[in-house]
């Protein structure tokens, strides 16, 4: 996929970018760059102050009337990377604007994204939230044989492969590309045993090769205060001297690795934050448990397998330097 698409008449214009993708909305002045690179536009990749950026951007939209809606797919990712505050000053561009008018329209997987917002920001966006309901077993069945019939040749499926595509997708939440990848990954695992057919096993090995490939992906694409963090559960758990982890100990080696990296320190109410998102993706598994007077804690356990828990030793010591 292109980082930016444009598409509308002449009065109206369509502007996608996608949030995602490295070195495209890592900063402000990168996002920007890419919406005047889609109107034909030119900025270095950096060296002009991010408000003479934003100042080309107007110029260039507003030299005739129209109306601009920029699609910011994956919005949240932006958001983590860099702030809330470039929402702000793309919502508040409209009143420096005579001729020209920017709508935006944002798209995230998170049901939770607009509660953490600042109130400044979702009071300037106005906006109108829509929430699209996951794709179901049938739904994503549907989706998935029209794709087949344009990727594989007649009778390659055997029966029952579809709809254990569509049941593994549909646990995870109804994602129609989980589904796709899956089918897909079967094809290429079939295709280099040299087998004739795509059958269940093949949707088994696609599924656990899948994960494995995502748990490395989150790992190596997550901020660098996310991965001082796991590097202090990945740290700890090879520690034969420790038996069960909490999320003091946790805080305890995380203050450590930030000192040696010269990394700013985050609050422990913040740490537990990002302990939280590590559980709902799968990498640690947290429970609750009571210490009596002393309060409650969580007993953290990591959840990766042994040889996906030495490449993210390796990804984290690189892009650390620990």
């Amino acid at each position: 996929m292109e980082k930016v698409k444009q598409m509308g008449g002449d009065n109206l214009k369509f502007i996608y970018l996608n949030c995602k993708l490295r070195k495209v909305a890592d900063t402000e002045y990168r996002i920007i760059a890419e919406l005047i690179h889609s109107l034909g536009g030119k900025v270095p990749a950096t060296g002009l102050p991010t408000d003479a950026v934003y100042a080309k951007f107007i110029d260039m939209i507003d030299d005739k009337k129209q109306i601009i809606v920029l699609v910011l797919d994956e919005i949240d990712q932006a958001v983590k990377k860099i702030s809330d505050n470039f929402i702000y000053t793309l919502t508040r561009m409209n009143s420096e604007l005579k001729n020209a008018q920017i709508s935006l329209i944002g798209i995230s997987n998170s049901l939770t994204f607009m509660d953490n917002l600042d109130p400044r920001v979702k009071s300037s966006l106005g906006e109108e939230e829509m929430v699209f309901p996951p794709y179901n077993a049938l739904q994503l069945q549907d989706i998935l044989k029209e794709r087949a019939e344009k990727a594989f040749k007649k009778d390659i499926l055997e029966d029952g492969v579809i709809a254990k595509c569509a049941a593994f997708a549909a646990r995870e939440h109804g994602d129609a590309r989980r589904a796709l990848d899956l089918l897909r990954v079967a094809g290429e695992l079939a295709e280099r045993e040299g087998s004739k057919k795509i059958g269940l096993k093949h949707i088994d090995e696609a599924n656990e090769k899948i994960e494995r490939d995502k748990m490395l992906d989150i790992i190596e694409s997550e901020p660098k205060q996310f991965q001082l963090v796991l590097q202090s559960i990945v740290r700890l758990d090879g520690d034969k001297n420790y038996g069960s982890i909490f999320t003091g100990d946790v805080y305890n080696t995380y203050q450590e690795h930030c000192e040696k990296t010269k990394n700013e320190l985050l609050t422990q109410r913040r740490v537990s934050d990002i302990l939280g998102e590590f559980d709902m993706l799968g990498i640690i598994n947290a429970r609750v448990i009571s210490k009596g007077r002393q309060g409650r804690t969580r007993e953290i356990k990591l959840m990766l397998s042994s040889g996906i828990k030495e490449k993210a030793r390796g990804i984290l010591r690189e892009s650390l330097g620990v």
